[in-house]
């Protein structure tokens, strides 16, 4: 399943979800940058908590990035 959303930070952001098991994988990509993060949570955890962390991560990431480090 994929989806995007428009985060206020960032602009759009892409989600991937792929179920393996008990567990879902997520996958967040920065539109304009290309930059992909991606965490392992429970399958039955809600999919917007899932989306949160790693759009949390995601940001994270791109701090890093422009951060120079």
């Amino acid at each position: 399943m994929t989806g995007r959303t428009q985060d206020p930070v960032l602009g759009e952001v892409y989600f991937e979800f792929t179920q393996v098991g008990r567990s879902m994988k997520v996958a967040a990509i920065d539109a304009h940058t290309g930059v992909e993060v991606s965490i392992v949570g429970p399958a039955a955890c809600p999919q917007s908590q899932l989306e949160n962390l790693a759009l949390k991560k995601l940001r994270k990431r791109l701090e890093v990035i422009n951060s120079g480090n």
